[in-house]
């Protein structure tokens, strides 16, 4: 099935084809009809398998331009992210005369106001400056057709489940809703269901990601001797683009302290570093300026890079799910990818689950310090 017949218009395909995008990916073949056609969805799918796209074309193509209402809002957990989406809304937009603006903290407010003034189709945005704009009436979601909650699961664990309801609470009861998530849990289909109606549910397989292309390895260490264990994989692997995971923020400033005095050309992602230094960080590394990246799973996620050929799990993933989106960064567009990751004694267990359910014996990589 092709971009065509899922409905799109030709316009749409063209700037798709310029971008070397010309099959349809499962997540988009399943979601894209049921948007077009005004139905509520509820979709699982993990980051690089073209979850932005199954709802930002549909998007497209149902909003008029010559409207000069809100008409969609787009909500997500970070704004890594919402700079992201808005970018690829920005590629796309390119045949219409369709007005998009982010809203989100670190940025200007004063600025963002007098954009407001302007005519706005479509808001990406995150929850804490939007409700700043709601409460100061400066956007109006009163008109508003289509909602989407993306990366649910993420908003609700980073605690915004009385934010996410507040804003629905300024929007018309006859609405579109899409829930977009890399994992669908019961806390997710509970804010969904209690909004939705009749919501189709799109499942993308974990198998359907394909984690074929990615050789995996695993180093067995101690806590003690990990760093110089990292340190001696890179040296040998020398990638050309890498993130490296760590477990939590303060993990992350202490090896990347560590590894900028070894002298690796990296820096760290995580929550509490200033927006716009963030942002620098993430321009230099998309324009593989920085070799190594080493990020918390919130400040990584959804973020989709292309050029990631090595992904290290400095610490081990909390969960299964966890481990295959890390991975699934790299081996992209039929790319093959490289991961290893870094386990001590107390971590067995948690391997043993992760290759139980990969189907397969991780192989064991020999390190030598």
């Amino acid at each position: 099935m092709n971009f065509k017949q899922l409905g799109l218009s030709d316009d749409l395909i063209k700037i798709l084809n310029k971008s070397g995008i010309a099959d349809p990916t499962p997540i988009q073949k399943q979601s894209i009809p049921q948007i077009i056609d005004g139905k509520d969805v509820i979709a699982e799918a993990a980051t690089g398998t073209g979850k932005t796209l199954a709802f930002l074309l549909p998007l497209l193509e149902n909003i008029n331009p010559k409207s000069n209402e809100i008409q969609a809002l787009i909500l997500t957990p970070t704004r890594e992210l919402a700079i992201q989406i808005t970018n690829e809304a920005n590629k796309l937009k390119e045949f219409n005369d369709i007005s998009i603006l982010p809203v989100y903290g670190g940025k200007d407010i004063a600025s963002q106001l007098k954009k407001l003034n302007n005519n706005i189709h479509l808001i990406i945005a995150t929850p804490g400056r939007l409700l700043d704009h709601l409460e100061r009436k400066t956007i109006d979601l009163s008109k508003l057709k289509t909602f989407i909650l993306d990366e649910a699961d993420q908003m609700l664990l980073m605690g915004f489940k009385n934010e996410v309801e507040s804003i629905i609470s300024k929007m018309p009861r006859k609405k579109q809703i899409l829930c977009f998530s890399a994992t669908i849990d019961s806390s997710v289909k509970k804010l969904a269901y209690r909004y939705m109606k009749n919501p189709i549910e799109v499942f993308i397989k974990q198998n359907d990601i394909a984690l074929d292309a990615i050789e995996q390895d695993i180093v067995e260490t101690t806590d003690r001797k990990k760093r110089d264990a990292l340190c001696k994989v890179l040296d040998e692997d020398n990638p050309f683009m890498a993130i490296i995971f760590c477990r939590t923020k303060r993990r992350v400033d202490e090896l990347e302290a560590v590894l900028h005095t070894r002298k690796y050309n990296c820096e760290k992602l995580h929550s509490d570093i200033p927006q716009n230094k963030r942002e620098r960080i993430m321009k230099s590394f998309r324009n593989a300026e920085i070799q190594y990246l080493i990020a918390t799973d919130v400040a990584a996620r959804g973020l989709d890079i292309n050029g990631i050929t090595h992904i290290y799990n400095y610490d081990i993933p909390e969960s299964v799910e966890s481990y295959i989106h890390r991975i699934g960064r790299t081996g992209r567009a039929g790319e093959s990818g490289y991961t290893c990751m870094f386990i001590d004694p107390k971590n067995i267990k948690d391997v043993n689950e992760i290759e139980d359910v990969i189907g397969f014996k991780i192989r064991r990589r020999n390190v030598e310090i």
